[in-house]
């Protein structure tokens, strides 16, 4: 596992963004497993401005998202799906949309849904990189404390912690959706190779944990020092002290 400070949010994301381009650029087919939220907003800026000045065919490329929100529809402005639209898809829009995987959180069946998606993932995969966030309860994906560490894709109930930490995003905390389907920590560990962000000085502890080489179910992301690839990238703020 290597850490490196790059000072700022934004020279970490150019810096990511060029590793994910570099993915694509190598490997047309590559398979990209992506993450959302606020951290990953800067990454896709940059990588759509790359995808742009080089024109680069993506039209095989293939993408799982890491979780989804259970209640919202994919027109629903604070799911995963439009996050993903909105970010990246719809602003370079040469990805074959067959290809782009992001879990149903309004499908009628969660128990299949679930179990569907871990296959396409299997199928497919395994994902060549895989773009992590950090709560700050050390969660990745939406795998809270206390997840099974040889977990596959399932429906979670998100804590309150995690449930307060969204909140930002919505009107007030009533509309965060109190589920979410997330690929498993087994799941995320069969990549290839796992890049992870994270910045602010709210997520410095739990990237302190993470670093302390210890597996602990309490803090779901430090399983990640069972995988033999895993590049961490922080700003100043973020960094261990």
């Amino acid at each position: 596992m290597k850490i490196t400070n790059l000072g700022t949010a934004a020279r970490a994301s150019f810096y990511v963004a060029c590793e994910l381009y570099k993915e694509m650029l190598v490997q047309p087919s590559a398979k990209l497993g992506l993450a959302t939220g606020g951290t990953m907003e800067q990454v896709y800026s940059e990588l759509v401005n790359l995808l742009v000045k080089n024109d680069l065919d993506v039209s095989n490329v293939k993408t799982f998202n890491l979780d989804e929100y259970i209640g919202l529809s994919a027109e629903h402005k604070e799911s995963y799906h439009y996050y993903m639209q909105h970010h990246l898809f719809s602003q370079y829009p040469h990805f074959d949309q067959s290809k782009l995987h992001i879990p149903d959180g309004k499908a009628t069946d969660l128990d299949q849904e679930v179990i569907d998606y871990e296959q396409r993932i299997q199928q497919q995969g395994p994902i060549d990189i895989q773009l992590l966030g950090i709560g700050e309860n050390g969660h990745i994906g939406f795998n809270e404390p206390g997840t099974d560490m040889h977990s596959q894709t399932h429906v979670v109930d998100l804590t309150e912690s995690t449930i307060k930490a969204n909140s930002y995003y919505f009107d007030n905390e009533s509309e965060v959706p109190r589920q979410a389907i997330s690929m498993g920590i087994s799941t995320i560990l069969k990549a290839k190779r796992i890049i992870l962000l994270a910045f602010g000085e709210r997520k410095r502890e739990a990237i302190t944990q993470l670093l302390d080489g210890k597996v602990d179910t309490a803090v779901p992301a430090t399983i990640l020092n069972a995988h033999p690839n895993v590049e961490i990238y922080v700003d100043d703020d973020a960094a261990p002290q």
